[in-house]
């Protein structure tokens, strides 16, 4: 899941490093791609490392729980089935398009659907201390954690997922992403064709989305770890 789909399970949870601690895995990543951390490894001394700690483990269950679903298999599939035409000829691979694409469709429709409130999610990042981060990373063996805070303050700043709430944008996210791996990933008139697909896609799942988050709600709650 996405940034915003890892916000909606705990968006009344009032704790802004284990809010954070949700998301930190992927923000991690898009930091520093060679990024390999194993926080179960290490100890956390006070409350705001093991805040982040305890948010940390919650996003490994809920990226488990939505990865095994049958609505992620059949929808992620679908979509790849509908973006291959779109994107003959790219160096993108189908089956990564329609994994990405069925997350970032799953932010616009909590957004757009009044779920989640982009602005309260950064507001949670906004309150986080960076002496805290920056003390769970060290203990984590992240060797720069410099790298991350650099990262983390452009992210707050930007604010971008704000701009998921337009389905139109989400179009261009995916490139975004994609721009990650492969250079120049889509032609314009195929970021246009991705972007038609997205939209039809969009309205199909409207209707039965929440279930995958129920879905995965119970899942956690009925988990004995919980």
């Amino acid at each position: 899941m996405n940034f915003l789909s890892h916000f909606y399970f705990d968006r009344n949870n009032a704790n802004c490093y284990h809010v954070l601690g949700t998301v930190l895995p992927d923000l991690l990543k898009n930091a520093d791609k060679s990024a390999m951390l194993h926080p179960e490894k290490h100890s956390y001394p006070n409350a705001p490392t093991r805040y982040l700690y305890d948010g940390w483990i919650k996003h490994l269950e809920v990226d488990r729980h939505f990865h095994n679903s049958e609505f992620f298999k059949h929808h992620s599939h679908q979509l790849k089935l509908h973006l291959r035409p779109a994107i003959t000829g790219s160096p993108v691979k189908p089956f990564f398009l329609g994994h990405i694409a069925l997350e970032l469709i799953l932010d616009n429709l909590l957004l757009t659907t009044q779920q989640i409130s982009a602005s309260n999610f950064y507001d949670h990042l906004q309150n986080c201390n960076d002496d805290a981060i920056r003390e769970f990373l060290m203990i984590s063996d992240f060797k720069n954690p410099e790298v991350f805070l650099q990262f983390f303050k452009r992210f707050k700043t930007d604010r971008y997922l704000h701009t998921y709430a337009q389905t139109e944008k989400v179009a261009y996210a995916l490139k975004r992403i994609c721009m990650r791996i492969w250079n120049n990933p889509f032609l314009p008139e195929q970021e246009e064709a991705i972007n038609q697909v997205i939209i039809s896609y969009r309205e199909s799942l409207l209707p039965e989305f929440l279930s995958v988050f129920d879905e995965v709600d119970t899942l956690i709650n009925d988990s004995p770890t919980q």
